[in-house]
């Protein structure tokens, strides 16, 4: 069973219909802790602001059911704002803790590169991948993927990206620790591309 981790403040109907397409028949939408801890793997989505977004977690209880989770080492994939919430902090929410899995800054992308550069950053991105293996089995290297965000990742331990894209800065679009996987991007909104890094994210149940 896949559990999509529902906390009130993620895009759930698009992931909901990609699995759908790639024939999986055993999703939980589920805000309840209990049922998270028997899933098989789990997803994070997540959109808004940092700060909103870890409210909504922690008012639903399942801050340290998630953390057990992915300390499990179960699949696990965070989607966009699921990605900066495995982080410490957020220039966005100051003050506001995240989940600390991870280690890493989020900061705003600037745009004073002379480029005219538009913030939020909406739209297709070619991917630098560095670890051509998990979700990236398959997926050709410069693979365009579907970015909506304001804010970017810089990872401390540089051994856990496992892709980069640019857009003015270099932005860590994806990491990849154990079977702990997380995207800037929206797999569910990039096309073929996305949906066979979802296969892929699937097809490491069991293993």
């Amino acid at each position: 069973m896949i559990a999509l981790i529902d906390y009130g403040a993620g895009n759930i109907q698009s992931v909901i219909k990609a699995l759908e397409y790639i024939g999986c028949d055993d999703i939980c939408v589920t805000s309840d802790k209990s049922v998270l801890a028997l899933a098989d793997a789990a997803i994070l989505p997540g959109v808004g602001s940092f700060g909103h977004a870890m409210e909504c977690l922690n008012n639903s209880g399942l801050t340290d059911a998630v953390k057990e989770f992915i300390a499990a080492d179960k699949p696990f994939l965070g989607i966009c704002l699921g990605l900066q919430m495995l982080f410490e902090e957020s220039e966005e929410s100051p003050g506001v803790q995240g989940l600390g899995v991870l280690k890493g800054k989020i900061s705003l992308i600037p745009c004073d590169y002379g480029m005219d550069l538009k913030i939020p950053h909406i739209g297709w991105n070619s991917l630098d991948i560095k670890k051509p293996d998990g979700i990236f089995k398959d997926i050709p290297n410069d693979a365009y993927v579907y970015f909506v965000h304001s804010y970017y990742l810089k990872a401390e331990d540089r051994e856990v990206v496992s892709s980069q894209t640019k857009y003015g800065v270099t932005i860590d679009a994806s990491i990849q620790r154990g079977n702990l996987f997380a995207t800037q991007f929206h797999p569910e909104k990039s096309g073929e591309i996305g949906i066979q890094m979802l296969r892929n994210f699937v097809s490491l149940i069991h293993k």
